[in-house]
């Protein structure tokens, strides 16, 4: 998922629009119990600017506050806290080159992952 659907630029609270998103994936997804979900924060390589640097002096932290809070978000919404992950990548997985907007706009985005439990 874009981060553009979920997070205002630069903030970690989960957006209505995203809430709603991520209830209906929330209604599928809580009645997997074989498997183990990982929610994945990326971001693009664009340096934290001034006024946020406090909150989150890279981008390793806000990746990693937006998966805590979606991963927090699916847990209110009823599934098993016990499957759930959060991991934050930051800048460090691209899928596209941070070269052009475009391309970092396919970076930041939140992955949610479904791994057979072991």
């Amino acid at each position: 998922m874009v981060d553009s659907v979920l997070f205002e630029p630069g903030k970690a609270e989960v957006r209505k629009p995203g809430r709603e998103i991520l209830a209906k994936v929330a209604s599928i997804l809580k009645d997997v119990s074989d498997r183990s979900m990982r929610i994945e924060g990326h971001t693009d390589d664009a340096p934290i600017g001034r006024a946020l640097a406090q909150r989150y002096p890279t981008n390793w932290e806000l990746s990693a506050a937006r998966a805590v809070n979606v991963t927090r978000f699916l847990q209110d919404q009823g599934i098993d806290p016990g499957i759930l992950s959060a991991v934050a990548y930051g800048e460090w997985k691209p899928v596209a080159t941070n070269d052009t907007a475009a391309g970092k706009a396919k970076n930041r985005r939140i992955e949610i992952i479904l791994e057979p439990t072991e």
